[in-house]
Parts: C-alpha cells; sequence; structure tokens
C-alpha cells in the first residue's frame, strides 16, 4: 500500500523546470527536441530492441533489467513503464507467473529470476549505487551460469542508461499516472514497433 500511496502523490506533483512539454515522464525530456528524442528513443532501442551480437537475453529480460534499475533509482514513471513493457512481452514468449516475477523486481527482490538474469540484476543494481563497485567477481558469476559477455556488457549498459532516464524524470519532476494501470496501452505498442517507430502514439496519463 505505501508504494501505491507514493505512487499517486508523485502523481499530484507538478514539474519544478519550466518550460517542459506537457507530457509524462521522459517524454517531457524526449519531447524538449527533436534531437533529443531521436538519440533518448534510438538509445532504448539500442538496448531494449534491436540485436545486440552475442546476447542471450529476450527483449523481456533486458526491460526486467530497465525496471530493476528504476526502480533502485525509485523512479516510479520508469519502473511502472517497463514493468508493464516487461510483463507484455514476457507474457508474449509464455513465462509462468509474470505478475509476480515483475512485482518482485520493482521491490528491489530477484529470487523469482533464474539465475542468469538474477547474476545479471545484480550486475545492474551494483552499477546503479556505484560502478566502481562492480567486480569481476560479479560479471564472473554471471559468467559461470550462462551470461555471455554480451548479457554483461548489455547489464552494464542498461543500468547506466536508465540511470540518465531516471535522473531526467525525477529531476524535472515530471508528471506521472497516479496507477501503473495506464502503461497497458503503451506496453502492447512497444512491444509491436520499439521505441522509435512513429505508430508509437499512446500517451500514459
Amino acid at each position: 500500500m505505501a508504494r501505491d500511496e507514493e505512487r499517486r502523490a508523485r502523481s499530484q506533483e507538478t514539474p519544478i523546470v519550466g518550460g517542459l512539454p506537457d507530457a509524462p515522464g521522459i517524454l517531457a525530456a524526449i519531447r524538449l527536441t527533436p534531437e533529443l528524442g531521436t538519440h533518448l528513443r534510438g538509445l532504448a532501442d539500442a538496448l531494449l530492441v534491436a540485436d545486440y551480437p552475442g546476447t542471450t537475453l529476450t527483449r523481456g529480460e533486458r526491460e526486467l533489467i530497465a525496471t530493476a534499475v528504476s526502480a533502485a533509482n525509485h523512479c516510479f514513471y520508469c519502473m511502472d513503464s517497463h514493468g508493464a513493457f516487461a510483463s507484455e512481452l514476457l507474457q508474449r514468449a509464455g513465462a509462468a507467473d509474470v505478475a509476480a516475477l515483475v512485482d518482485g523486481v520493482k521491490c528491489g527482490t530477484s529470487g523469482k529470476l533464474d539465475a542468469k538474469v538474477r547474476a545479471l540484476v545484480h550486475i545492474a543494481w551494483t552499477v546503479q549505487r556505484d560502478g566502481r563497485a562492480l567486480e569481476r567477481a560479479d560479471v564472473q558469476r554471471a559468467l559461470d551460469v550462462g551470461a555471455t559477455d554480451a548479457d554483461t556488457q548489455l547489464a552494464v549498459l542498461i543500468a547506466a542508461a536508465f540511470c540518465m532516464y531516471n535522473r531526467m524524470v525525477e529531476g524535472f519532476r515530471a508528471p506521472t499516472p497516479p496507477s501503473d494501470e495506464a502503461y497497458r496501452g503503451r506496453a502492447t505498442q512497444i512491444a509491436d514497433h520499439g521505441y522509435s517507430d512513429p505508430k508509437i502514439t499512446a500517451v500514459p496519463r
């Protein structure tokens, strides 16, 4: 309940930086200039959607890592949106108990994840706290349970990128929806088209 109350409280906040577009969350930054939109959406596509040579991670698993980092940074917009995207993709892939798995990651636990993804989430959480705290042993543990070098690269890259996205949202105090149900329509579009496709029109409110 405390998390729901905080989400609702944040939805009542107003931006503390003037001149922002009338858009929620990271969309406030994306819509500041066409160049920002191109690069911020493009980075999300490169890390979460596009083929990445050597990775074994599915799109749903990449979204789970983004969700974990956003939750650790207490960014409700990114946590809820990417949690919804992860749920949609994992359900399409036939994963079991998706709701509990995603909710666990939002709560900062990884026990329901398989060993490989759990080790990669640990890498991402470590980088989220302090990049210099990541050790070779953390990387080796992921490799020992089936991760590839590319998987560990993505874990670091997603963690770093989402710290940036999260801080844009929180630094602006960009508007956020009062319920995580607001992201369902967008989740379908992201699963179908990725982040840069002009077919994406749904804006969570």
